[in-house]
């Protein structure tokens, strides 16, 4: 017996439907990238704030993905690589942009017929039912259905779906490097933060024992009648609020230690980290390259523009409504009392069909939406430019801030110098019986504060170098 074949399988219908895809057009419009500013300035050549920059050596460290390690710190570089595993804020992200990946892949699903097959058996009992030997009994009935549907992408409706769903996925593909971003350089400002506050601790811990000896001195010369008892109160009041001062700090430690509990995904109550009471920072030299280069290189830069391709890939879409939709069938029918009759040609019954519809009538409605598609448009054109233009004044803001909390860190170093050699010179004094303790008070109070500016100052110049490479979209760049 003949096997059955589905008609839609034939070769002047698949000719036929080879003709009418190739001869597809598309209405959507043509994308382009927008300027970057609605008067077509250019760009500028330079960064205004790089005069004086030094610029690093080699020049493509940025380039290499791991932005943290111009840190030097490989208790960040363990903490970070925690982060980009179980953060849950870049576990989200990434979620989303598999969301995005899988309506592509259903959009693109589109371009292809859609083939079903069904099968059936029932079966008829009575006293009216009668059997092949001529008596009463149960009758079964089997069948069997294939069928084909398409629909032509005349008019290039589907591909700009697929077009504006891949845009979508670039968009969400960056909106996951910038949430990496985000966290990891969240998760370097908590950390730096931290050490600062191990650092301050030490120190304060150190004046701590000072004003405690300076105590200890001041009760020795007032059991001696060589010094009053404001001496003794003013060195107690002293030291009773350097010590309110480290439980300040400590408080601030846990804090930050809680906060990159959370960001590692790790629950703060069993997270701990080791002080480092002599870390030192390290301010790593970035290559800021042009501006035009931030175009590519920052993820919400990326993720508003491919926004825009959506947006244009959308217009296309509406435009396609006004034109007539084509659609091809085919189905192919098996029956029979026996389960072999399904493979006999007899049984066998098929079907092409073509459809065509053409909406003449909506009051506006298809125009409607093509005006909404284009205001989409323009408002996605001015978000992906004031994500441009807040960039570029990112970039600025923390280039100045680099160079001037160098020249500051400078200053507040010859200051703490100072304040230091002031400070052991009227402890000396006093000691001699040359000066009141009133002075020597003001100069410790002014050199502890002139150390902790120092500390302060050095730590918020790598907290600016992380907010710059941030602000330059650290190692990511925008694929072509």
């Amino acid at each position: 017996m003949p096997a059955f074949k589905p008609p839609f399988f034939k070769t002047g219908v698949l000719a036929g439907a080879s003709l009418i895809l190739l001869s597809a057009c598309t209405v959507g419009p043509a994308y382009q990238r927008p300027d970057v500013t609605a008067s077509a300035t250019a760009l500028p050549a330079t960064y205004k704030a790089l005069d004086g920059w030094k610029v690093a050596t080699p020049g493509d460290l940025l380039d290499r993905g791991d932005w943290w390690t111009l840190l030097g710190d490989p208790a960040l570089d363990a903490l970070v690589a925690k982060v980009n595993v179980s953060n849950q804020t870049i576990a989200a992200a990434e979620a989303n942009y598999r969301q995005a990946r899988a309506l592509t892949r259903e959009q693109r699903a589109s371009l292809f017929p859609v083939v079903d097959l069904s099968g059936s058996v029932t079966k008829a009992g009575g006293s009216a039912s009668v059997n092949s030997a001529g008596g009463s009994g149960n009758a079964a009935r089997y069948q069997a259905s294939l069928g084909a549907s398409w629909e032509p992408d005349l008019w290039g409706r589907i591909r700009q779906g697929i077009n504006g769903a891949k845009a979508g996925e670039q968009a969400s593909a960056a909106d996951l490097a910038g949430a990496r971003l985000s966290m990891q350089g969240e998760l370097a400002v908590n950390y730096l933060g931290l050490r600062q506050t191990d650092v301050e601790l030490a120190l304060v811990t150190r004046t701590v024992e000072g004003y405690q000896r300076s105590l200890q001195i001041t009760q020795n010369r007032y059991a001696a009648a060589i010094a009053p008892k404001s001496d003794v109160l003013q060195a107690t009041s002293q030291l009773a609020g350097a010590q309110a001062e480290l439980e300040s700090l400590r408080q601030t430690r846990a804090a930050y230690e809680n906060a990159i509990a959370t960001l590692i995904g790790e629950p703060a109550s069993g997270f701990r980290l080791a002080a480092d009471p002599n870390w030192s920072a390290r301010v790593p030299e970035i290559p800021a390259g042009v501006p035009s280069t931030l175009l590519e290189r920052r993820p919400d830069i990326a993720a508003a523009e491919r926004r825009v391709a959506a947006a244009n890939a959308d217009i296309g879409v509406a435009r396609a409504a006004f034109f007539p939709t084509i659609g091809l069938s085919a189905a192919g029918n098996t029956s029979g009392t026996d389960f072999g009759d399904l493979f006999s040609a007899s049984a066998n019954t098929w079907s092409l069909g073509l459809t065509a519809a053409q909406t003449l009538f909506d009051a506006g409605a298809r125009k409607a939406r093509v005006e909404q598609a284009r205001a989409s448009y323009d408002a996605s054109v001015a978000d992906y430019r004031q994500t441009a233009l807040a960039a570029f004044e990112d970039v600025e803001n923390q280039l100045t801030a680099a160079q001037a909390l160098e020249r500051r860190q400078a200053l507040l170093k010859t200051s703490s110098d100072a304040a230091d050699q002031t400070e052991q010179m009227l402890l000396n004094q006093y000691k001699a019986g040359q000066v009141a303790y009133t002075d020597v008070v003001t100069a410790q109070a002014s050199a502890l504060s002139a150390r902790r500016a120092l500390v302060t100052a050095t730590v918020a110049r790598q907290t600016t170098a992380v907010a710059l490479i941030q602000a330059l979209g650290g190692g990511w760049q925008a694929p072509t």
